[in-house]
């Protein structure tokens, strides 16, 4: 199969696939449509959607080659929405995906883009039950979405009805093609009326698909926007060679320090090799999560839930089970080995560094995997950085410090001397390494779930993406802050404490109550400052705190004026935790 070739990273900018001069409402949508993308706080569409949005609206077939990670499900999701009516209770658009995780996802933001239409959306793969997916046609929906295999597996059973389909999007066209999809496709593509409408988006264009093209396309209009080559813009490719004085799991784990990573998928060549890596880094503090071909799909949804969630910092996979996975924000991609096929490393990498942002691949580099070194730097012009690998004691240190530097944080904004005899006398107990162990990792997983469930709560719904919806396939949205009458019946304060002075949001309330203020409703946490909202009742024990020490700090407490009367303050500075 012949490709396009990889393309060199170019200067520290934003490539023109995530850039745009219109807004959405230029693109004359339906109140319900721009009802939905306001409350998701989008205001500029990529230019992957802005441009596909006009032929597809009109009908014509299109092929788009553009990026993973600019927008393509919004870009063929709104046309369709606007197209079929409200209220439709047969298939009039089918959406097929390469992987379930994909068509999850997919299904998702047509949910979210369809919020105001009255418009169901089936949702079609396998290792689910398949009763449950013929309710949900049965129930009445416009729109299924899913994988090659099980939507012929519904159409045989006479189940999915496509008579009167009249719109088919092949997403991910070229995956769905590496995988051999080839024939359910094409089959599945003759059993749509001869006059359908055909959407193909890619991220490239293989030899393979102008067949599909030329067979079941009329005349369609081409949008090329990734330029003639796939890029791996805004992508740093760093690369260890492991040291054979100790097992390569343990390399890992010093990278890993080094590093620091905030999450990272893991990719590894084989099954066994996940369940190791896995249970090392638990072991070692890592929180981390397996996905493997031996999981059954129930298990993946919950290891993806709690990814997505943040819950769990590093998801260790190999290439079959992660396909179609994306995760929004995702910094980091480790090649715990580097893949036989050069090709398989730039789909790894591309899953970081979405939507223009900066993203780290990582690469742990040994002598038999030199060839594949070696073609990614001649080949594809990749430029690795190379660094030499830390030293255990390096490496230990960074690990303590790092963990020393958020307990002080913690205990800086906490009361807790009511617990010094236990520690004292915990100290002497035979047993003390194996109960502070587990306090340590208590605490440590208990921070990391609080600061995931703080920036949640702090985030405004409306520009809070679904749980599924991913980077891929929406727009960039734009920032919003929470509202100051967000509580209408309660007082706002203003206190001089904020992130920068190391509290997590549990940490700083479980202080203030110690120094005596009940019925804080909500808080609003800036870097040097926060918002807090309590009843009336309350509001004098909390202006009583002015004066007193959090820490070493002296609390600064005001009442917020009403929204409306805007206060000009300067920044207070931060003394010291």
């Amino acid at each position: 199969m012949t490709d396009i070739p990889l393309a060199t990273a170019t200067e520290d900018k934003k490539p023109l696939e995530y850039i745009s001069d219109v807004e959405f409402s230029d693109l004359q949508l339906s109140a319900s449509l721009l009802r939905a993308l306001t409350e998701r706080g989008y205001l500029h569409p990529t230019p992957v959607q802005a441009q596909a949005f006009g032929p597809a609206r009109a009908g014509k077939d299109l092929i788009v080659r553009s990026k993973t990670g600019t927008g393509k499900t919004t870009a063929f999701g709104l046309p369709l929405l606007e197209m079929i009516a409200d209220g439709e209770r047969s298939v009039k658009a089918l959406i097929l995906c390469p992987t379930r995780e994909l068509a999850l996802q997919v299904a998702a933001e047509i949910e979210t883009l369809a919020k105001y239409k009255n418009v169901g959306v089936a949702t079609i793969y396998g290792g689910a039950s398949i009763k449950a997916q013929e309710d949900s046609l049965k129930a009445g929906a416009a729109i299924a979405v899913g994988t090659p295999g099980r939507v012929y597996d519904l159409i045989q059973r006479g189940t999915l009805n496509l008579a009167g389909c009249n719109h088919v999007v092949l997403d991910e066209a070229d995956e769905m093609l590496n995988q051999g999809f080839f024939e359910e496709v094409n089959r599945i593509l003759g059993c749509l009326p001869e006059d359908k409408q055909v959407l193909l988006f890619s991220a490239t264009l293989p030899t393979d698909i102008q067949g599909l093209i030329a067979r079941h396309m009329e005349t369609p209009e081409t949008l090329l926007l990734s330029g003639d080559v796939l890029t791996v813009d805004h992508i740093q490719h760093v690369c260890y060679e492991v040291s054979d004085a100790y097992p390569k799991p343990r390399n890992l784990i010093y990278i890993l320090e080094m590093e620091a990573p905030k999450n990272a998928i893991i990719f590894c060549n084989t099954k066994d090799d996940t369940q190791l890596v896995t249970a090392v880094l638990n072991r070692n503090g890592f929180d981390s999560e397996l996905l493997n071909g031996d999981l059954a799909q129930k298990e993946r949804e919950r290891v993806m839930g709690k990814v997505k969630r943040g819950e769990v910092a590093f998801m260790v996979a190999t290439d079959i089970a992660a396909r179609g996975i994306d995760i929004s924000d995702l910094g980091h991609v480790i090649n715990y080995s580097l893949p036989e096929d050069p090709a398989v490393y730039l789909h790894r990498v591309g899953r970081t560094g979405r939507i223009g942002n900066k993203g780290v691949a990582i690469n742990l580099t040994s002598g038999r995997e030199f060839s594949t070194f070696s073609t990614l730097e001649k080949q594809y012009h990749i430029q690795f950085e190379k660094r030499p690998m830390p030293s255990p004691e390096v490496a230990t240190k960074m690990w303590t410090d790092r963990h020393l530097k958020e307990i002080r944080n913690a205990a800086a904004s906490s009361v807790h001397e009511g617990f010094l005899p236990l520690a004292a006398q915990l100290k002497g107990h035979p047993d003390s390494d194996e109960y502070i162990s587990f306090l340590l990792k208590y605490f440590f997983s208990h921070l990391r779930v609080e600061k995931v469930r703080h920036i949640e709560e702090v985030k405004p719904s409306s520009a809070r993406p679904s749980s599924s919806a991913s980077a891929s396939s929406g727009p960039v949205p734009r920032k919003t802050e929470t509202p100051s009458h967000a509580y209408p019946k309660a007082d706002r304060f203003w206190v001089n404490a904020g992130t920068q002075d190391g509290y997590t949001e549990e940490a700083l309330k479980a202080a203030l109550d110690e120094l005596g203020s009940p019925g804080i409703l909500k808080w609003d946490f800036r870097p040097t400052y926060s918002y807090v909202w309590a009843p009336p009742e309350h509001s004098g024990s909390i202006e009583a705190l002015q004066g007193k020490l959090l820490g070493q700090k002296a609390l600064k407490i005001e009442k917020a004026r009403p929204p409306g009367k805007p206060v000009r303050r300067k920044a207070p500075r931060s003394s010291g935790a």
